[in-house]
């Protein structure tokens, strides 16, 4: 393994401790309600219009786009449904008969309410509406309230309202920040507490999203966002080049990686990169420029599975793969959020229209975690029945397992079982 470029920085590098100031803020909403979340959106965001966006003014969002840009999001909007009802195809319900008279089961059972936040600071986060609130309305969420930041006294992004609108969003709030996360969490200005909180933010409302969890569900611990590129020498340096550098226009602290078994194309995409990011404007070019300084590396691998190695060590967010023979690349890696096999495709394909969810793990939680999808708003439910018959084995085990435990209570709840269905035999009951 031989490194080009080494980061100076890692995705856990300079997180800034906001948990004391998340914390008093969501204590202050708990207590203080609606009134203390628009008191937080004045203050932080100059905003003192209504909280809940009308259907008139979603209407005027709609009809302020124009045909092409309501085209484009219905386009990635079909996508995404169609991704996402294919999921939930592949989910299942059933029954078995354990042994005889023991019959269990699993259901499938949507949470009531969902809370979708939908960034809209630096960037109109347009597909993130749809990522968001489209798979929880395919899942069968009964609530899905969205939030979004407004933008001084403009309030939200019209793009935004159209899509959370389109995507079927039943309540959208003009609120973010952490004063967004509580107000989902809470139930504030809707009526309805959200049972899980999904989508991306800032850090405060990923420590938000931290310090509530285990109140209410949420899709993940979301961090900046990361790509890794895998190549070798059949790949394009220029495309290359380019995918390393969009990514990184997302901040200053997105990492970028790449992972090549060639060094020839390695370094030819160190040469690119730096005119790759000279396109942007800014303020998209300094932070892809620092993003790039202080977190891109490049890693020169000696054999494939080395690079399969580097790249489920890093478990990317986003992992794309510019080599010959994709089919190895898709059996042999395991951890990442995202996969895109070959040059045809890219992370802002992913990002924007074509099918698969957004909203992945960051920082290394692709070792265990998958990304939002149907199945994070479905509890898999279990049950079970039993006829008396099939008390006679399960009965006396359990009895035996709960006193070998020491849980006479447990084992008490088995005999009183055994004696009222078969009065006239005898079990043995004690610990082995």
């Amino acid at each position: 393994m031989k490194y080009l470029k080494k980061a100076s920085k890692s995705p856990a590098s300079g997180e800034d401790d906001a948990r004391q100031i998340v914390q008093e803020m969501l204590a202050e909403i708990e207590t203080g309600g609606e009134q203390k979340a628009r008191d937080y959106a004045e203050r932080l965001d100059q905003w003192t219009g209504d909280i809940i966006v009308s259907a008139d003014e979603i209407k005027a969002a709609g009809e302020s786009l124009s045909q092409r840009g309501r085209d484009d999001i219905q386009f990635a909007y079909e996508r995404v449904e169609k991704f996402a009802k294919a999921q939930l195809q592949s989910m299942a319900e059933f029954e078995t008969e354990l042994s005889p008279g023991l019959i269990a089961g699993q259901r499938l059972i949507p949470v009531q309410t969902a809370g979708c936040y939908i960034p809209g600071g630096r960037y109109a986060h347009i597909a993130s509406a749809v990522m968001s609130v489209t798979t929880a309305k395919v899942a069968g969420v009964q609530h899905v309230i969205a939030c979004s930041p407004t933008r001084g006294d403009a309030g939200v992004h019209p793009a935004i309202l159209y899509t959370a609108d389109l995507a079927g969003a039943d309540t959208i709030l003009a609120l973010g920040g952490v004063q967004g996360v509580a107000a989902l969490a809470f139930g504030l200005f809707s009526g309805h507490p959200a049972d899980i909180l999904v989508g991306p933010g800032n850090r405060f409302v990923a420590e938000a999203k931290r310090i509530l969890y285990g109140r209410v569900g949420i899709d993940m611990f979301a961090g900046p966002t990361e790509i890794a590129v895998i190549a070798d020498d059949t790949a394009d340096p220029d495309i290359v080049a380019s995918d390393l550098a969009g990514q990184a226009e997302h901040g200053p602290d997105s990492p970028a990686w790449l992972i090549s078994t060639s060094e020839t194309l390695a370094q030819d995409v160190i040469e690119r990169v730096p005119g790759c990011i000279a396109r942007l404007g800014e303020p998209n070019r300094s932070a892809a420029e620092t993003a790039w300084r202080d977190y891109g590396e490049i890693v020169v691998a000696e054999s494939r599975e080395e690079a399969v190695q580097q790249s489920d060590r890093y478990a990317p967010e986003h992992l794309e793969v510019h080599t010959a023979d994709l089919e190895w690349w898709l059996a042999n890696l395991s951890n990442y959020g995202s996969l895109f096999l070959g040059e045809e495709t890219t992370v802002t394909y992913g990002d924007k229209a074509s099918g698969p969810n957004h909203i992945l793990p960051t920082k290394g939680a692709a070792r265990y975690s998958g990304g939002l999808s149907v199945g994070k708003f479905i509890k898999t439910v279990t049950w079970q029945r039993m006829n008396r018959e099939s008390n006679r084995d399960v009965g006396a085990v359990s009895a035996r397992i709960s006193r070998a435990e020491g849980m006479e209570g447990h084992a008490l709840s088995g005999d009183d079982r055994l004696h009222k269905y078969f009065p006239d035999e005898q079990f043995e009951l004690q610990a082995p």
